[in-house]
């Protein structure tokens, strides 16, 4: 549902990235920038409570995951692998360091049992992530479950940037929910991919095919 926004938001993107392809600046170095700026406002405003700035600031960032792409195709080709590799790389850390800076303002705050929560929606979103690029890695697909990086970005920051205005168990209810549909779609992600493994087929992989080091 939320891919139906990148159009729109592409658009109003498209005179700044255009203004980025003239000053020379690179969709990668687009790419580090935003993630950087995520993990700075989420280290240093959520553990101090400041959630709704802390949000506002991240949102404006995250943004930097479309304007990277149109900054790709206005150079000019539309991006190249190792800006794919590094998109999807830096993608992990900037979803990561969310909950990491959600989880200390939970700490500190003596809410131990949402710091659990945020804790498993970390690791439960890069389950998510890594299910499907490993299935694609061995020739098959994980595209199906409830949740992707867009609706887990929602999600987990509608909530904070609502709690931080005052509005109360907004917080609690959007983790606790997002730590279920993440959950959820790992378990779809596993069953698609097992399925797929046992249809018979000449062009299943072999058992040797997939073994090889985490990644």
């Amino acid at each position: 549902m939320l891919k139906l926004l990148r159009p729109a938001v592409t658009r109003v993107l498209t005179p700044l990235g255009r203004a980025l392809v003239r000053r020379g600046i690179s969709p990668n170095v687009v790419t580090a920038a935003g993630t950087l700026g995520t993990a700075v406002a989420a280290l240093f405003f959520y553990p101090r409570g400041q959630l709704f700035w802390g949000t506002v600031v991240i949102t404006v960032f995250v943004l930097a995951d479309l304007l990277d792409g149109v900054v790709a195709r206005m150079g000019g080709g539309g991006g190249s692998t190792w800006g794919a590799f590094l998109d999807s790389t830096l993608d992990r850390l900037g979803d990561a360091v969310i909950f990491v800076g959600l989880t200390f303002w939970f700490v500190l705050s003596d809410q131990l049992v949402l710091a659990g929560v945020s804790m498993f929606c970390l690791v439960a979103g890069t389950l998510v992530s890594y299910s499907k690029a490993r299935a694609e890695g061995l020739g098959m697909t994980a595209d199906v479950g409830l949740v992707e990086r867009p609706e887990r970005l929602v999600a987990v920051l509608v909530p904070t940037g609502l709690d931080g205005l005052g509005v109360p168990y907004i917080l609690a209810a959007g983790l606790w929910l997002l730590a279920a549909a993440s959950a959820v779609t790992v378990g779809q992600r596993l069953l698609h991919v097992y399925r797929q493994t046992t249809v018979p087929s000449g062009a299943a992989p072999s058992a040797a095919d997939r073994e090889s080091d985490d990644r």
